[in-house]
């Protein structure tokens, strides 16, 4: 099984933008030395603790920043674009690093309303999120289908993924004969259904002849299960303060989540609830869990840990757990 890095360059408490995009580019390069396929930057948008807005920006720096690994988007929120406009970034970074760039593609807008609104300026009210997805497929084509061409994008046949957290994105995945790529790390309620059904409804296509399902979880590894579970607090008290409309930095660790009420701590556990967490024995039996129960081709996993070193070496722990 193949196994990736989805990042979200969170930004620490204490520290800067610039931080995470560095701590990103070191993330990466850790990565590329110990086996991983992937290594995945999401789209968010005013969010206090992400520095990873300008995807196609920070993705360009990380591919700087390593030889082999494959980079992109886990993803790139669609309905927020012009499907010409992420053609030409994206055929522009397919252009700069050949067979080494990934677009993963999703329908929620990332954000909030009000700044849903101001990317967008005129925000259309029916879903076109098939037919932006076929058009900007169009553009990594060999040859145009229309007098408008993304230049640098055409013949570069940048790779698509459809992303999803429901039974739209992995119906549509299987219709278009996409691979699929469920985030299970902060919505794991449908993972069952969604990848049921994609499974079962798939249509082979030029690009793809069988399912490709990856899956999502979080990762926290340390040397005891002790130790993993501190460095998850961070996580558990960004996505709480999320929830209840404070978002910030990513927290440094504590052992006190009391500022967590129980009923809010109930839906941040099951909201979290597909992780790989612990020592490397514990992970290891986790991670045989989820896979023997839901079979992926692969697994992304993302972990936002407040210290760098302490996350950079997670991964190496997750690398030997899954290899």
């Amino acid at each position: 099984m193949k196994y990736s890095i989805l990042d979200l360059s969170p930004i620490p408490e204490g520290g800067t933008a610039r931080d995470a995009i560095e701590n990103s580019a070191t993330l990466a390069q850790t990565a590329e030395g110990h086996g991983y396929t992937r290594f995945w930057l999401a789209e968010h948008h005013n969010m206090p603790g992400i520095a990873s807005a300008a995807t196609a920006l920070v993705i360009s720096h990380v591919a700087a920043a390593t030889r082999t690994l494959r980079v992109g988007a886990g993803g790139i929120m669609l309905p927020n674009h012009s499907p010409l406009v992420i053609a030409e970034q994206f055929g522009t970074l397919a252009t700069l690093y050949p067979d080494r760039i990934d677009l993963g593609l999703g329908r929620a807008p990332g954000t909030d309303m009000p700044t849903a609104r101001a990317l967008r300026r005129h925000m259309a009210q029916e879903d076109t999120f098939p037919q932006d997805v076929l058009e900007l497929a169009s553009y990594f084509g060999t040859t145009p289908q229309s007098s408008v061409r993304a230049i640098p994008g055409i013949g570069t046949q940048v790779p698509l993924y459809i992303l999803g957290s429901s039974l739209y994105g992995a119906q549509l995945a299987a219709y278009l004969g996409l691979p699929y790529a469920f985030a299970s790390h902060f919505a794991p309620d449908a993972l069952d259904d969604a990848l049921a059904t994609y499974r079962a409804t798939f249509r082979p296509s030029d690009t793809l002849h069988a399912p490709y399902a990856i899956m999502a979880a979080g990762a926290f590894l340390a040397e005891t299960d002790d130790d993993a579970h501190f460095l998850r607090s961070s996580q558990l008290l960004a996505f709480a303060r999320l929830r209840t409309g404070t978002p910030g930095p990513l927290p440094r660790p504590t052992s006190d989540l009391s500022e967590i009420s129980p009923m809010v701590r109930r839906q941040v556990d099951h909201a979290l609830s597909v992780s790989v967490t612990g020592s490397p024995k514990t992970a290891k039996l986790r991670l045989n869990e989820l896979v023997k129960r839901y079979a992926p081709d692969e697994m992304i996993f993302s972990g936002a840990i407040h210290d760098p070193e302490k996350r950079v070496r997670s991964f190496e722990l997750l690398a030997e757990v899954v290899g």
